[in-house]
């Protein structure tokens, strides 16, 4: 017995396109087809919705918290179960929890944590991001240096281990911890390895895309900058036609203008995508946390260590989309394929994610024509309903 139904009554963008008076069909957890709406098989169960539009549901590759838990702060099943279940009002389907700069016994906790959402399906589970402790100290950010170290072979032989383990794992380096010949035994076992929290020059960075680094997290933060003699890690990024890159879009990581620059400029075929970067705050009404044992405020859309440093971000992925289109003034389209599509192509997720087409999961995102979160779909099973977040 299969379980089928259609949506009708808003517009649908299925990744590339708008249909207009149409109807989504699922069954079975996929999208069947996009059907005129006067084709609907006879008795299909209809969900009649009151307009708005149906668009692929978000993805968000850089999560370290929601729901008042850090990944961090004792990595388990449920404290996954807790940050994926915190995105979804946000129209979030799919996330990597993302596990900053910690102790060797914590990154083995996040491993086997992340093995045990795999096993039991946590609805919006993806997969891991690692971001560091790989890393650079002389752009550390956020993360304590006193836990910066670079890569061993134990390190590569446990991250080619968890990989097994989960349909993504993303793990941000620098080069000054990590060397083309690590990057190349990562990627060619599925890890996907991002650049990132690093100081390297443009021609290193494009050394390390040479061996298999496909990523750059959260571009223009902590990482070298564009020069006048040297383009940096952001140069590289941009320059580099297999480089996708993280953008955190709330206005306050990366300069408005800044952001269009570098829209117009990225040669592709790789992308720019949305990230969060979010933390513990997300879906609540909390004004501080703690991470590494250091207090993060939240206050005025920002959150800060004590000496003033940006770590992580107050942001959600709707926000981040509105930002896009109401602030950047990119095409609503793009803007939602920013969400969507290209970070399920920088992971390999896009035979699946990211568009809503014969065969995909029908992970689905419901909003109005003011962009507010209306209904969430995963894998066709409706996980949120209602005019939340409020504007």
């Amino acid at each position: 017995m299969t379980d089928s139904f259609a949506i009708a009554g808003a517009r649908i963008f299925d990744g590339q396109a708008w249909h207009e008076d149409s109807a989504l069909i699922v069954r079975d957890g996929s999208v069947e087809r996009i059907v005129p709406r006067g084709s609907l098989p006879a008795g299909i169960r209809l969900i009649e919705l009151e307009g708005g539009m149906l668009a692929p549901g978000f993805i968000d590759l850089q999560v370290n918290g929601g729901g008042g838990v850090m990944l961090n702060d004792g990595p388990s099943v449920e404290a996954i179960r807790t940050i994926c279940a915190a995105h979804v009002p946000f129209g979030t389907t799919a996330l990597l929890p993302t596990l900053i700069t910690d102790t060797p016994e914590i990154t083995e906790a996040a491993i086997a944590a992340g093995a045990q959402a795999a096993l039991q399906k946590v609805p919006g589970f993806l997969g891991l991001h690692l971001e560091g402790p790989h890393l650079s100290k002389a752009r550390k950010g956020a993360h304590d240096p006193a836990l910066i170290r670079p890569m061993t072979d134990g390190d590569e032989t446990r991250l080619i281990a968890a990989r097994e383990k989960m349909p993504v794992l993303l793990t941000t380096v620098a080069p000054e911890s990590v060397d083309e010949r690590r990057v190349a035994g990562l990627t060619s076992a599925g890890v996907i390895v991002s650049l990132g929290h690093s100081d390297t020059s443009y021609l290193t960075a494009q050394s390390m895309a040479a061996a298999g680094a496909t990523m750059v997290t959260h571009l223009f933060n902590a990482m070298s900058q564009i020069g006048n003699r040297e383009p940096g890690l952001a140069g590289a990024t941009i320059d580099t036609g297999t480089l996708s890159a993280g953008l955190i879009a709330d206005g306050i990581h990366v300069d408005p203008a800044t952001i269009k620059i570098a829209l117009r400029a990225k040669q592709g075929p790789a992308r720019i995508f949305l990230v969060t970067d979010a933390m513990a705050t997300i879906g609540t009404d909390m004004k501080s946390f703690t991470l590494n044992g250091r207090t993060i405020r939240r206050e005025n859309g920002r959150l800060t260590l004590e000496d003033g440093t940006l770590a992580g971000a107050d942001l959600d992925m709707i926000s981040a989309v509105r930002f896009m289109h109401e602030t950047i003034g990119l095409e609503l389209d793009e803007a939602l394929r920013m969400a969507s599509l290209y970070p399920a192509q920088s992971v390999g997720q896009a035979h699946r994610l990211g568009h809503l087409g014969e065969g995909t999961a029908a992970s689905i995102v419901h909003l109005s024509d003011a962009l507010d979160v209306e209904g969430v779909w995963i894998e066709g099973e409706k996980v949120f309903g209602g005019a939340f977040p409020p504007r």
